[in-house]
Parts: structure tokens; C-alpha cells; sequence
């Protein structure tokens, strides 16, 4: 078996690799077996000669390998027919802007594993950077809150060398007694977790969180069925929430009026109710000044997210009264977070972090027989189709 590693195509550059050099090198002690070729390039976070002084070899032409292992979407032009990809392919939800790259695949024979799809047997997802963006999410937060107020002047995360960088400077900063109210419990909820404790930021009991006043800064992290109710008002529970998603309408309300950032690290299901409403942002009683999407689903589940943003311009104002963006000095602006690449902001912690989960669940699987069905899937496509497990895209694949 031959592994490429292939260079990030995509622009804006992509820093982030599937292995750092250090990951490689535990692979191939594990594996002996195990091929590994590099193709150059000159953006990655690790330069080549990090992997040559390894043993590794770097290459123009990586056109032997079986399986290619990059992180973004491959462009169409650089697929090489009849192999294996690993990738974020961002197709599995019918994104318009990626068609021609699944039907480029399919025509091309191209077995697709998309990172996305590599999920356990309760299909629960194993690998991504979401803690990283996580991390990097409730950085920018800060940041967003000390540029709106003119506190104080954080870095941008990407000339900072990684999370205990962004630590020591997020502990400079004299913050008032905010609140902080923080969505999700998975990797990237607890991602965000992670800097607000280091930050030594108190976390206290939801109930305390939206009665009680503090002379110093508290955050409280919450669960879906925390911010959602049943709209019958019946008992509700993750099952029937799951099942019923239609039957439920948020009560995120009850925290806008008493939060002063929110942090959402939340997944968000396609037919779950929206979270945060333009009517929540309407009331005279919001008192959210910052709002940090972590998850950025544009005209999703927070209504304030009107577009992604960028590394390079991280934040908007957002106006309420007329639903609109507007500069981030405005008086009634709230500041919103939207950036949907935040790991790229700290490449090496997340390739590290990345690589790491990449090697203990995935790598095994080429060579045990795929025993606990990892591979299968996690497969797309196979022999020029759609697999039976992703057949609901194939209506997607057919439009022009």
C-alpha cells in the first residue's frame, strides 16, 4: 500500500496536513509495511525538508501512490483517475458549489472517502479540527469583544504560535464581569471550553447563570435540549428530539437577555429549530454584544450570521432593527464571529491533533481488513457509482 500526501490546492492557501512528520514516522514504525511519498510543497506548516531529514521522500510526481490524503476539496483538474482520496469534499449535503468535483470523481473512477464520513458504528464521527475550531473561535470571541470596546488588543490567532500562545495572551486582558453562554458539548463546544478555562473563567450552574449577578466573568455551557422546548410543552428528551426535531421551538431567549458573548459550538441538524431569531435580536432586553459562530451555517440556526467571514476580515456589525450588516463601531451593532476556517488559523496544532485520531482510528483499517468497517463507511464512491449509503445524492450528481 502507497500513501500520498498531496499539497493543498485550494485557494484561499491551506496550511494544515492529514500527518505531520512526527505522525508519519510513528505510521511507518506501526506499519512497516506502509509506502509513503510527500509531494512538495512551499505553504505547508511543515516544509518538505522536515520530512526528508526523516527519511521520507518528496516528490513533484506522486502519480504511484494508491491513496492520496489531503485535507480540502481536490480541483477538479488535479485528480488523477482510478485511485483513492481522502478529503473534505463538502458534497454529502448537496453543497451547489461542489457538484461538478463529486461528478469529476465519479467520472474519473475516483474512490472518495470524505473525513466527514469516517464515523464509528453508532455513527458518531471520529476524526476533524473541530476542536481546533473551537479554540480558535472563543479566541476571536475576545478579541472581537476587546476591538468593539476598545479594551484592550488581541493578535489575530495566526501569528500566534498555536493554543498556548493564544492562552498566554487571552490571560493579559482585565475582563468586567461579563457572561458567556457557550452551545455544544461535542468537539467543538469542548474546544471552546478548553480557552475558557485556561482563561480560569468561572463556569457556573445554568440556573445561577440566568439569576444570579457576578463581579466577575462566568460562562455556562449548554446542551440542545437546554436551549429547545417542545412546543406542546410535553417532556423532552434526546430521542425524541432526534426523532422530532419539527416539535420543538428554542428558548435561547431566556439567555440572550443575560449573556453578554455568545459562543455557538453547537451541531445543528437540518430540520432542528433555529437558535438564536431575528426576533431574540429585536427584543429590547438582548443584551448580546458579541456573537462567535464557531459552526457558521450561513442562513442557518443563528440569524445574525447574514455570510461567512474571513482569517483576513474576521468581523461584522450586525443591526438588528433592519436585519442588515453595518460596521462594528456602530452603536446598535452587535459584533459577529463567522470565519469557517478558523483551524487554518493555528495549522500545526490541528495537523498534530488531526494526524493523531487520523492514525489510531483510520490507518488500521488498510491493513486488518477493514474490520470494524471504518473504510466502508466512509466510502462515497466506488467503481465509477455512488455507494448504497450515499445513493441520495445521486439525483444531485445528475443536474447540469
Amino acid at each position: 500500500m502507497k500513501f500520498g500526501i498531496i499539497k493543498e490546492r485550494k485557494n484561499p492557501p491551506d496550511r494544515r496536513v492529514v500527518f505531520s512528520p512526527e505522525a508519519l514516522l510513528k505510521l511507518k514504525t506501526m506499519f512497516p509495511d506502509a509506502s509513503i511519498k510527500i509531494e512538495h510543497s512551499d505553504i505547508r506548516v511543515f516544509p518538505d525538508s522536515e520530512y526528508q531529514n526523516l527519511g521520507f521522500e518528496v516528490a513533484q510526481d506522486i502519480t504511484d501512490c494508491d491513496v492520496y490524503f489531503g485535507v480540502k476539496e481536490v480541483p477538479v483538474e488535479a485528480l488523477i483517475p482510478n485511485k483513492k482520496y481522502f478529503f473534505f469534499s463538502h458534497t454529502i449535503k448537496k453543497q451547489p458549489y461542489n457538484r461538478k468535483l463529486l461528478q469529476a470523481i465519479l467520472e474519473k473512477n475516483i474512490t472518495l472517502f470524505d473525513h466527514e464520513t469516517i464515523v464509528d458504528a453508532t455513527n458518531k464521527r471520529l476524526i476533524g479540527f473541530g476542536r481546533y475550531a473551537g479554540i480558535v473561535g472563543a479566541y476571536n470571541a475576545f478579541r472581537a469583544f476587546g476591538i468593539k470596546f476598545e479594551l484592550f488588543q488581541l493578535p489575530k490567532a495566526e501569528t500566534l504560535n498555536g493554543r498556548e500562545a493564544l492562552i498566554s495572551k487571552l490571560k493579559r486582558p482585565i475582563l468586567p464581569p461579563i457572561k458567556i453562554v457557550l452551545t455544544g458539548k461535542g468537539k467543538v463546544g469542548n474546544g471552546s471550553k478548553e480557552i475558557l478555562d485556561a482563561m480560569n473563567i468561572k463556569e457556573v450552574s445554568l440556573e445561577n447563570f440566568l439569576t444570579k449577578n457576578y463581579s466577575e466573568p462566568v460562562y455556562v455551557q449548554i446542551d440542545f435540549l437546554e436551549y429547545n422546548k417542545r412546543i406542546d410543552g410535553k417532556p423532552s428528551s434526546k430521542l425524541d428530539f432526534s426523532q422530532n426535531p419539527k416539535d420543538y421551538t428554542s428558548d435561547f431567549d431566556r439567555f440572550t437577555k443575560v449573556s453578554d458573548i455568545f459562543i455557538a459550538g453547537h451541531f445543528y441538524g437540518n430540520d432542528a429549530p433555529a437558535i438564536l431569531t431575528r426576533k431574540m435580536l429585536l427584543e429590547n432586553d438582548c443584551k448580546l454584544k458579541v456573537v462567535a459562530d464557531v459552526s457558521c451555517d450561513v442562513d442557518g440556526p443563528i440569524a445574525c450570521t447574514l455570510r461567512a467571514t474571513t482569517i483576513a476580515d474576521p468581523f461584522y456589525g450586525y443591526y438588528p432593527a433592519e436585519h442588515k450588516e453595518v460596521d462594528v463601531f456602530h452603536p446598535a451593532a452587535i459584533v459577529v464571529m463567522a470565519v469557517d476556517n478558523l483551524p487554518c488559523e493555528i495549522p500545526k496544532d490541528a495537523s498534530e491533533g488531526f494526524g493523531e485520531t487520523f492514525l489510531e482510528y483510520v490507518i488500521p483499517a488498510f491493513f486488518n481488513g477493514d474490520k470494524d468497517g471504518i473504510l466502508e463507511r466512509a466510502k462515497i464512491t466506488e467503481n465509477g457509482k455512488l455507494t448504497s449509503k450515499f445513493s441520495y445524492l445521486q439525483d444531485y450528481v445528475d443536474e447540469k
